[in-house]
């Protein structure tokens, strides 16, 4: 069950997100929707598997389609993060704003995208054998893993 609340707290505005190392992921002509965004490794864990980064996202761009594999603890800091989820019988469009705080377990399948000004969220993921997310293709067969390894070395091509 996922843990979610709204935080009384207003943008980050005056965070110095210009001294920290970003590794920068586009999409490509595979792709049909804008892809766009950055990550930077905050800290590590990897004995433990656990991982903490920062995302962001350029205006109204997308990450990858993906599949979490471990629990994942999200805040979002600026921006809104749009969260697009879709089941056999319905589509769900989540809107996150600065403040939002959320723990979910591994499985949550969804496409990802900042607003139109863009977004940054903090996430905090557990690993399940060093693996974190699973890139998928529409139909969400497994495109390719991101691991704990790749998000150190900066190879998440």
């Amino acid at each position: 069950m996922a843990a979610v609340s709204n935080l009384p707290v207003t943008p980050v505005s005056g965070l110095a997100l210009d001294h920290i190392t970003w590794i920068h992921l586009e999409g490509s002509p595979r792709f049909d929707y804008p892809i766009e965004y950055w990550v930077a490794v905050l800290g590590a864990e990897p004995e433990k598997g656990r991982i903490d980064f920062l995302s962001k996202w350029a205006p109204n761009s997308y990450c990858h389609f993906h599949r979490h594999i471990g629990e994942t603890t999200t805040l979002v800091l600026e921006g809104e993060q749009h969260i697009v989820e879709t089941t056999p019988t319905q589509t769900i469009h989540k809107v996150r704003k600065p403040g939002f705080y959320a723990h979910t377990p591994g499985g949550e399948v969804h496409m990802e995208y900042g607003g139109p000004e863009g977004t940054v969220v903090f996430f905090s993921c557990q690993a399940d054998n060093g693996r974190l997310f699973e890139v998928l293709d529409k139909e969400e067969n497994v495109l390719a893993v991101a691991t704990i390894e790749g998000f150190l070395s900066g190879k998440l091509r």
